[in-house]
């Protein structure tokens, strides 16, 4: 039986093999890449700050807790998580890994598969384009309305949700199940 939240529960699979659930967790909107600061330090604007504490409500109020969250360490990242966390009653910890500041899917997977073992929940916060190939790359299924939404973009603060019912062990090309898509515009 799914949930009150309505997501099935992550370790749900008939196949025997330990499901995951993927977050991922876009950086909420940062100050311009023009301004005289470099990339890596760039802060969260005004509208960023506001978003990131409304994606962690959202959090909240749907129950997805993830058992870890693996951060950029990029300002604008570190702020995103910091700020949604407030939300959570008993934030998970958060490794803060320089792996995956601008990573390639490639890359965001490694980190995963090395610090997320034997972990049901994980959530990446970074950065487009990885995090936006890594999640379209995944997802197989899912309500078509949330997989066109998904494959057209993923704004700043989007949060999304993936089931991989082999667990991380099997990630790979259309592996997982889009569960939800939450962008501050929702």
């Amino acid at each position: 039986m799914a949930p009150e939240d309505g997501f099935p529960p992550a370790d749900a699979n008939p196949g025997g093999a330990v499901a995951c659930r993927l977050l991922l967790f876009r950086h909420a909107k940062a100050i311009a890449k023009d301004r005289p600061v470099h990339d890596f330090d760039r802060p969260l604007r005004k509208r960023g700050r506001s978003d990131a504490p409304r994606a962690g409500r959202w959090l909240a109020d749907s129950a997805l807790q993830p058992d870890l969250v693996l951060c950029s360490p990029a300002r604008r990242a570190r702020e995103t998580w910091q700020l949604a966390a407030r939300a959570l009653e008993y934030p998970p910890p958060a490794v803060y890994d320089e792996r995956l500041y601008k990573a390639p899917p490639g890359d965001l997977v490694a980190v995963l598969a090395e610090r997320g073992r034997g972990l049901a929940s994980v959530m990446l916060v970074g950065h487009n384009p990885g995090l936006h190939e890594l999640a379209v790359g995944l997802c197989g299924s899912g309500p078509p309305e949330l997989l066109e939404r998904l494959r057209t973009k993923l704004p700043t603060s989007a949060l999304v949700v993936i089931d991989v019912p082999g667990g991380r062990r099997s990630l790979s090309s259309g592996s997982g199940t889009l569960a939800a898509l939450w962008s501050p515009a929702d």
